[in-house]
C-alpha cells in the first residue's frame, strides 16, 4: 500500500474518532465541513454530466438540516421535505428553464449528500446531552477504558465506524490477494471474495461489540448489525462507483492524497447511518424488553 494512501488514511482516521469522541457541535461542525466538500464533488460529477442542479441552494438547506439534526433530532425529518420543496420552487424561477434531470439530481444530492448523514449526527447525540462536560455540548471521557460509563450515541457511533472500518479493510486487503471473481462490471477492481470477507470482518467486529456493550440477545444482535452494516457499506461504495463511472472520472476529487475525493472514502458510510440509527432505537429496546 502506498506510503501516502496509509499516512492520509492515519490523518483521517485521528480526525474522525476526535470529532465522535468529543461529539455535540464539535461533531455536526467536522461533520458539516465533511458534507459540504462530498457535496461539491457531488456537484462536479452532476455538473460533468452537463446538468445544472440548484446547487448552491442544496448545500445551504443540508447544512440547515445538520444544525436542526442537533437541536431537535424528531424535527429532521420534517424539515427533508420542506428543504425539497424550496429546492424544486427555487428551480422553478431560474431564468433557464430546469429540467426533470436538473431537479432530480438536486433532490438527490439533498437525500444522498445531506438527509441520510444527518442520522450520524442523531446517532452520536443519543445520550449526549446528560454526559456533556465540554463547551458546545461536548464531552471528554474521564476514562478511555470504560465504555459503559460513556454515552449510548459515542459507543454505538464508535462501533459502527469500526465495522465500517473492518469491512473496507477486510474487503481491500483479502480481495487484493486472494481474490478471483468480479463481483460487478461497475467496479471491476472489486471481487467477490473480497465483498465477503468484507461483510464477515463488519459481523465479527460488531459481534464482539454487542458482547462488550451487553446487548440483549447476544450474539444475533451483533451479527445483524453487522450484516447491515457490511451489505449497506458496500452498496454505498458501488453506488459512488456507478455515478463516477456515468460521470466518466476515475476519483471523485484529489483532496485527500493516494485516496482520491471526499466521497472515494465517505461512500461506505452514507447508507449505513439511518440502518445503525433505527437498529439502536427500535430494535434493541424491543428485545430489551
Amino acid at each position: 500500500m502506498p506510503l501516502p494512501r496509509i499516512l492520509s488514511g492515519i490523518v483521517a482516521i485521528v480526525l474522525a474518532l476526535s470529532m465522535i469522541v468529543l461529539g455535540g457541535w464539535y461533531f455536526t461542525i467536522g461533520f458539516g465541513i465533511i458534507i459540504y466538500l462530498g457535496q461539491l464533488e457531488y456537484f462536479q460529477l452532476v455538473h460533468a454530466k452537463g446538468i445544472a442542479p440548484a446547487a448552491k441552494t442544496t448545500l445551504v438547506v443540508s447544512q440547515a438540516l445538520l444544525v436542526i439534526s442537533t437541536v431537535s433530532p424528531t424535527l429532521a425529518d420534517a424539515v427533508f421535505p420542506v428543504a425539497g420543496t424550496f429546492i424544486c420552487f427555487y428551480l422553478l424561477f431560474q431564468p433557464k428553464l430546469a429540467t426533470i434531470a436538473d431537479i432530480s439530481t438536486s433532490i438527490l444530492g439533498l437525500f444522498y449528500g445531506g438527509y441520510l448523514p444527518s442520522y450520524w449526527v442523531r446517532l452520536r447525540s443519543l445520550g449526549q446531552g446528560a454526559v456533556s462536560n465540554l463547551p458546545l455540548d461536548g464531552y471528554l471521557p474521564h476514562s478511555w477504558f470504560d465504555l459503559h460509563a460513556m454515552p449510548q450515541g459515542l459507543t454505538n457511533t464508535l462501533l459502527a465506524f469500526s465495522c465500517i472500518w473492518a469491512a473496507d479493510i477486510g474487503a481491500y486487503m483479502f480481495g487484493k490477494f486472494f481474490g478471483r471473481t468480479r463481483l460487478s462490471n461497475i467496479s471491476p477492481k472489486k471481487t467477490v471474495e473480497g465483498a465477503v470477507f468484507g461483510v464477515l470482518g463488519s459481523i465479527a467486529v460488531a459481534i464482539v461489540g454487542s458482547w462488550y456493550l451487553r446487548w440483549s440477545g447476544w450474539p444475533l444482535t451483533g451479527a445483524a448489525l453487522g450484516l447491515l452494516i457490511g451489505i449497506a457499506s458496500l452498496l454505498g461504495d458501488l453506488t459512488q462507483s456507478m455515478m463516477k463511472r456515468d460521470a466518466g472520472v476515475k476519483d471523485s476529487g484529489q483532496l485527500i492524497p493516494g485516496h482520491g475525493g471526499i466521497l472515494d472514502r465517505a461512500d461506505s458510510y452514507v447508507f449505513t447511518a439511518p440502518l445503525v440509527y433505527y437498529f439502536v432505537i427500535l430494535v434493541l429496546p424491543l428485545l430489551a424488553q
